[in-house]
């Protein structure tokens, strides 16, 4: 996010009016003789003959610099935009130019041009609350801390409404969090905080975030005694989860729902403390009494989920269609995953289509309507839906990238290898090197065949992270396959093997490399393994292969018929029946 320095709080207009002159001569350019030998007297000059226009040059025009340093503002050239705002603030008597003009210096940490802002702010009628946080700003950023002090208490003592919030803004952006920390205590004492119950919780915070957990806690349970509201408990309790005190936590939140047992802010509080503490039921049950939200439905379904609780997903997604039309519909979201999960992938699209273009949502809901679409063998739909967001998406990198991450996995799926590839081409364009990418990108080349291609993504993923266990796995298989450079394969699948023991992946690869080896015994025994531990399509066409080499026949084509019934259109059981009967 940028800071405040940088988005624009208002427009600076000046009106200027430019006049120019076409030098329109109406006199004649050739004088005919008029009787009597007499020449003519010169037509008199018009109004535009006698106007002089003056245009100031850039250096010294007010607006030129305002513009000049919006533009270096939009290209992070703080500088720039520092140095621009200067030369307006003089020429201008706009209080905001000087204003501007100050937050930038601080942001460059130009103390003498700060300074000199602040001045000129001065002079121009900034109030005593503004300056003082300028001048404790400057005071911070130059190590002055008697000074920031001095500064923070005519802050405080300004009558500002908001000068808590200030204060606390002036030490955030402190440059040595330590000297922040230092005045936070001195200042913002439980004697001088308002009597406003955000302004204490505001301070816990900034505590905690400067490194003072003792005075933060201390603030915390302070606010807590003092005002008794939802927020303070809740903050309090946080606090102490956080500091390992958990039945401190508890406590204090079980205190907090005493005094208000419908409170849905307190209950959803008190289910995600316990949830993150593992007791999964314990936080279940807390949210199935009492009112409901949007939120409390969102935090059941994921404590259901996350327990694989089939009959609780079941109830709640008819709980959630029967509930209030107002909380369905901001919860159409998740009625769709809800759905999805139990299989109703007609209702689920029913509820994807209605949320909103402004949901937060928005993007997943389709992105999950593609994929449901491609399972009911819509293929063209998904795909042309997934093409709609690559370009309603342009101009926000992560969306754009999912959407196209999620078109070539869909390819995967067909087998369109090679498309596949591209698609991961048009990811990768707008997130070079990213790993996910990459790695799905050399998964394509390597089942299409392009086993160079595959080989060079794969060694540029272990360049850009060395212990990708995936990525060893992926090229070490990949060279197994191919026949070629098998001493490095081996290689990389025992680096694998040493990290992931009881990877079922990583087993199927070093069982395939002892294939390519010629060490038949070894490769059956170690795909029986992993065939065993997991049913995957690809191990049992392996396994089938390795047992058709080792004449048990018999029982290859049993694992084939497995194979079959998992995945009856798998490619590489053809490719390899048709090789091994021709």
């Amino acid at each position: 996010m940028r800071t405040s320095v940088l988005s624009v709080k208002g427009k600076f207009k000046q009106l200027r009016h430019f006049a120019s002159a076409a030098g329109c001569a109406l006199g004649l350019a050739a004088c005919a003789s008029l009787p009597g030998g007499k020449t003519p007297a010169p037509a008199p000059r018009q109004p535009l003959d006698r106007l002089t226009v003056v245009t100031p040059d850039a250096e010294h025009d007010v607006l030129a610099q305002l513009l000049a340093g919006e533009m270096a503002l939009t290209h992070n050239d703080l500088e720039g935009a520092s140095a621009h705002y200067t030369r307006a603030m003089a020429l201008s008597r706009d209080p905001k130019v000087a204003q501007r003009a100050v937050e930038l210096a601080l942001a460059v940490h130009d103390s003498a041009g700060a300074q000199r802002a602040i001045d000129r702010w001065q002079a121009l009628g900034a109030g005593v609350a503004d300056l003082a946080q300028a001048r404790a700003e400057l005071a911070l950023s130059t190590g002055d801390t008697a000074n920031a002090r001095a500064q923070l208490e005519r802050l405080l003592g300004s009558g500002d409404p908001h000068a808590w919030r200030r204060f606390g803004r002036a030490l955030l952006g402190a440059r040595d969090p330590a000297q922040a920390g230092q005045l936070l205590e001195a200042l913002a004492t439980p004697e001088r905080l308002p009597a406003d119950p955000q302004a204490w919780l505001a301070m816990s915070e900034l505590g905690e975030k400067l490194g003072r957990s003792r005075y933060a806690m201390q603030v915390a349970d302070a606010a807590v005694a003092r005002f008794h509201s939802t927020e303070t408990y809740a903050w309090a309790a946080q606090m102490k989860f956080k500091a390992g005190d958990r039945q401190g936590a508890s406590g204090l939140l079980r205190q907090a729902l005493g005094r208000a047992p419908g409170n849905v802010h307190l209950r959803l509080t008190y289910a995600s403390l316990l949830s993150q503490g593992g007791d999964y039921q314990a936080a279940a049950r807390l949210l199935d009494k009492g009112p409901q939200s949007a939120e409390t439905y969102a935090l059941r379904a994921g404590l259901a989920a996350q327990a694989h609780d089939e009959k609780a997903i079941a109830r709640l997604y008819g709980e959630l269609r029967r509930a209030p039309a107002g909380v369905r519909a901001g919860s159409a979201f998740l009625l769709g995953q809800l759905a999805e999960m139990q299989d109703r992938d007609g209702e689920a699209l029913g509820w994807y289509d209605q949320v909103g273009d402004d949901d937060p949502h928005a993007f997943d809901a389709d992105l999950r309507s593609a994929v449901i679409l491609h399972t009911q063998g819509k293929v063209d739909d998904a795909h042309a839906l997934l093409e709609q967001l690559e370009t309603a998406y342009l101009d926000q990198p992560e969306e754009l990238r999912r959407a196209w991450q999620a078109d070539a996995e869909l390819y995967m799926r067909e087998g369109h290898f090679l498309q596949a590839a591209k698609a991961y081409d048009h990811a990768l364009q707008v997130l070079p090197d990213e790993p996910g990418l990459l790695y799905g990108r050399g998964l394509a080349y390597a089942e299409a065949g392009r086993t160079d291609q595959a080989v060079a993504d794969f060694h540029h993923l272990l360049k850009i992270k060395p212990n990708d266990v995936d990525a060893s796995n992926a090229l070490g298989y990949t060279l197994a396959d191919a026949g070629r450079d098998l001493p490095e394969a081996k290689r990389l699948i025992e680096v694998a093997r040493a990290a992931k023991p009881h990877d079922p992946a990583i087993a199927d690869s070093w069982g395939w490399l002892q294939y390519r080896l010629g060490h038949l015994d070894e490769a059956a025994r170690t795909l029986r393994q992993a065939w065993s531990e997991a049913k995957d399509a690809d191990v049992g066409v392996h396994l089938g292969e390795v047992l058709w080499k080792l004449g048990q026949r018999q029982d290859a084509r049993h694992v084939f018929d497995q194979v079959r019934k998992i995945d009856p259109r798998n490619a590489s059981l053809r490719d390899t029946l048709r090789r091994l009967e021709p």
